[in-house]
This record gives structure tokens, C-alpha cells and sequence, in this order.
């Protein structure tokens, strides 16, 4: 790869880590092809990109990118790096912990979502726990729902017990 086509690659991951504020960084050294193939299957099934990227290129386009916070991943940058961008901010390590049932185990290097950075594989499950924004609007809509739902259940079985006597 020579120097134009490198900086191309800077450019475009650059443009893509500004473009979204959910990015994980995993680690598929240990994976057959096959597997790697899978996993990016999973991804593209839940409408996730995934690419493998060399670590030098990613660390430029993290150090030129808007948000300097994205430099704590830099320590995160070693061995074969896998970088995920998703919109649903659970999602990529949801497809992580189903990989490692089939036993095959991508490692979770770092992982960037909505400004809070998650280092290391430990960090998986609470990847996992969060919550998306649809799931968190259904869970505010039960709660303004179940006050006027017992309202209703109270009135209800009142009108009952009226007709019974």
C-alpha cells in the first residue's frame, strides 16, 4: 500500500469514527476464516460494519479524528483489530457473547458508546446490559402506562361489584 492510498484509508476512517458515536474495537487473531466470515455475517444481519483494519492507519485517522476522547482507545490497538460500527449500542456485544457460545471467542479490545469508553473483555457484560434508545422509550412508556392501567383495573372491578349488588 503506498503512501496516497494510506492516507485515502486515514480519510475514510477518519470520516467514519466523526460519523458515529457507538464503535467497538474487537479481536478475531484467534478465529479460523470461516468463523471471521460468520461473525461478519452475524453483523451484517443486524445491520452492524464490521472491518479489519491495520492498527497504525486506525491510530492516525483516531489521533486527526473531532472527538478527542476516542484517544483512550488507542492503548486498545494491538494485535488484529476488528472495527465494528453500529447503531444499536448493545448489539455488537450481544453477537460477541453468541459467538462464545458456539466456542469460538472474539476478545472485546475497547469499545466507544455514547462518550464512555469500555476497555478490555471484562467489560462485555455491561456492553451487553445497556440499554438501546427504542428499549428505553418502551420501558418509560410502561411506567407512565401502569398508574392509569390500575386506575382502570380499580374502576373496573368497582362497577362490578355495584352491578353484583
Amino acid at each position: 500500500m503506498n503512501k496516497a492510498e494510506k492516507t485515502q484509508v486515514i480519510d475514510q476512517l477518519v470520516e467514519k469514527l466523526n460519523a458515529n458515536n457507538k464503535i467497538y474495537l474487537a479481536d478475531c487473531s484467534s478465529l479460523t476464516v470461516e468463523s471471521v466470515n460468520a461473525f461478519r455475517k452475524q453483523c451484517f444481519e443486524k445491520n452492524i460494519s464490521m472491518t479489519v483494519v491495520k492498527n497504525t492507519l486506525l491510530k492516525k485517522a483516531i489521533e486527526r479524528a473531532s472527538d478527542s476522547k476516542l484517544a483512550e482507545l488507542i492503548p486498545a490497538l494491538k494485535g488484529e483489530t476488528a472495527l465494528i460500527f453500529t447503531d444499536t449500542s448493545n448489539a455488537p456485544a450481544k453477537i460477541i457473547k453468541d459467538f462464545r457460545k458456539k466456542g469460538t471467542k472474539p476478545a472485546l479490545k475497547a469499545a466507544y458508546v455514547e462518550e464512555m469508553i469500555f476497555m478490555g473483555d471484562s467489560q462485555l457484560d455491561a456492553l451487553v446490559g445497556l440499554k438501546s434508545k427504542n428499549e428505553l422509550i418502551g420501558d418509560v412508556i410502561g411506567l407512565l402506562q401502569s398508574p392509569i392501567r390500575r386506575v382502570l383495573g380499580a374502576l373496573e372491578n368497582k362497577g362490578g361489584s355495584e352491578e353484583a349488588a
